[in-house]
């Protein structure tokens, strides 16, 4: 296989790669910036008006779920090709088609008519959002060096943290405001990404690498449909039938079987989407593990937090975007203050280690919230937990690329990535069955069988309700949300433990490209200094 690299963003090939300024860099990070703002905005600007939706289109609990899992679901399965067709097309060309992917979703689930055409919309949604989530990080690697990654790290963490609050709050005003109402939830972000793809354009240019490729779309398609036969399965399981029944057995036996074929099939592609060769790096290997966890922890608590709020605790939607900063302040503030001490230290492994125990203190505080519990201890619970996610997350991707070759460094971040959104899918899946199942049981227990909706409780309107009805409606849904933290917990603690076993590494100090052009001239590696 022959490959050429040519100057940026031109159709000749054979000319060494220039690289970018300062200047350039930051004009690129402007476009890169507002899409993953985009995206975050996306993800959270619709939590405080999920009750407002579900109520609208006469859903269910478990509908609440779908449709915060199909955005999961379709990300987490495509963020792998993504990847690797970053490494082998135009990675200025796949984002803004993810981008245009996202504004398509956006389009459709801002006018649909039903939760059936919403999940669709979310589904599409989710595509564009897993090339946002797996490009962004890539094309950072390709321009700036790792040593100098944590510097603009921490400007992403700033923008993450932006989007994050920005988010609850403008879906609360949006939601709260009459003659706007819920659908401008996911219209608004279609200016903002058009906005992206032209800054794009205008700013971003990096070397385009041509090679004889051959795509493993069956490789792609079986690691599809296994992840998507187990994430349907924790979604069903104990709400459509029991965790112990022939229909688990089933779905598992597939959705292992179908991974295990892809397997065979990457093994022995030309081509893979997901290189098994990069798990003989043990950081790899342990940061995708740590990935896994951190996601069941993080999104099977947090993405039913605004719900605690706005059903056990009776805010509104407005007030509810506004109790979420706490824990993004703190996200915010340990992500940037983390990137800023690696860029100057050149020491990333203390940062994980700390995130880790912060972030399993977190969700044991959370694990006793309830109805009752005053808003100052839940935003000082909140922030704690924010803290540790903060200080995890970017440098997991951080130690994992500075560890791989430069010709894998999109294979590398994209299976990061896509074992995290795993992780959060079957957290938020798993998690959101168990929350039905609490709510049914306890609904059942205190109203009676008919109180259930044959099977799942609907999630109530609560201006509907009776004070006294209404007092221990926020009592079931406060104690259920405890338990998702409680049972989320061991995720954290096992997050803790594995990164306790990763290698620090000096970091390198060269970007991507001119990694990948040392590389292919068969020059010495170069020098990593603390």
């Amino acid at each position: 296989m022959t490959t050429t690299t040519a100057p940026a963003d031109s159709p000749e090939t054979g000319a060494a790669p220039q690289p970018m300024s300062r200047r350039e860099v930051l004009q690129a990070l402007s476009g890169l910036m507002l899409g993953m703002f985009v995206s975050i905005l996306a993800s959270t600007i619709v939590s405080n008006a999920l009750p407002r939706i579900i109520a609208d289109l006469h859903g269910s609990q478990s509908v609440y779920t779908w449709i915060v899992t199909t955005e999961l679901l379709a990300m987490t399965a495509t963020v792998p090709l993504w990847g690797k067709m970053a490494d082998l097309y135009s990675k200025k060309l796949l984002i803004q088609l993810s981008l245009g992917l996202f504004v398509v979703g956006s389009l459709i689930a801002g006018f649909t008519p039903n939760v059936e055409i919403l999940l669709v919309s979310r589904a599409v949604q989710g595509v564009g959002a897993g090339g946002m989530t797996a490009l962004a990080m890539i094309v950072m690697a390709a321009m700036i060096p790792p040593r100098e990654l944590g510097r603009y790290s921490g400007i992403f963490g700033a923008v993450f943290g932006i989007g994050t609050i920005a988010g609850p709050l403008i879906g609360g005003v949006l939601v709260d405001t009459s003659w706007l109402g819920w659908r401008w939830c996911f219209l608004i972000g279609v200016p903002f990404t058009l906005t992206a793809i032209f800054l794009l354009q205008k700013t971003l240019h990096l070397p385009v690498v041509r090679r004889q490729v051959k795509i493993d779309y069956l490789g792609a398609l079986l690691i599809i449909a296994g992840v998507s036969t187990l994430l349907i399965w924790s979604t069903l399981a104990g709400s459509k039938f029991e965790w112990a029944s022939g229909w688990t057995a089933f779905l598992v036996a597939t959705g292992v079987i179908l991974l295990a074929l892809a397997v065979f099939v990457e093994a022995r592609a030309a081509e893979p989407i997901v290189p098994l060769g990069i798990f003989r790096h043990r950081t790899v290997s342990l940061t995708v593990l740590t990935s896994i966890f951190v996601g069941v922890a993080m999104f099977g608590g947090t993405v039913f937090l605004s719900q605690y709020f706005q059903i056990s605790l009776g805010k509104s939607p407005t007030v509810a975007g506004l109790m979420s900063l706490p824990m993004i302040f703190g996200l915010l503030v340990s992500s940037t203050v983390a990137g800023q001490l690696i860029t100057k230290y050149g020491r990333w492994k203390i940062f994980l280690v700390a995130g880790g125990i912060v972030m399993t203190v977190g969700m044991l505080l959370l694990s006793r919230i309830d109805a009752h519990t005053h808003v100052v201890v839940l935003s000082a619970y909140m922030a704690v937990l924010g803290v540790g996610v903060g200080m995890l997350m970017q440098n997991l991707v951080l130690a994992a690329q500075n560890d791989v070759p430069a010709q894998d460094l999109g294979a590398t971040t994209s299976v990061l990535t896509f074992f995290r959104s795993m992780g959060g899918a079957i957290g938020v899946s798993a998690l959101g069955a168990v929350l039905a199942n609490r709510v049914t049981d306890m609904f059942t227990e205190k109203f009676g069988p008919m109180a259930a909706g044959g099977g799942t409780a609907a999630v109530p309107d609560l201006k509907t309700l009776d004070p006294a009805i209404l007092q221990i409606v926020q009592q079931i849904y406060g104690d259920a949300t405890a338990d998702l933290f409680l049972i989320g917990t061991p995720f954290a603690v096992l997050a803790l433990l594995t990164v306790l076993f990763i290698k620090e590494k000096p970091l390198h100090t060269l970007s991507g490209t001119d990694r990948l052009a040392q590389e292919q001239s068969d020059a010495p590696p170069p020098i990593a200094v603390h």
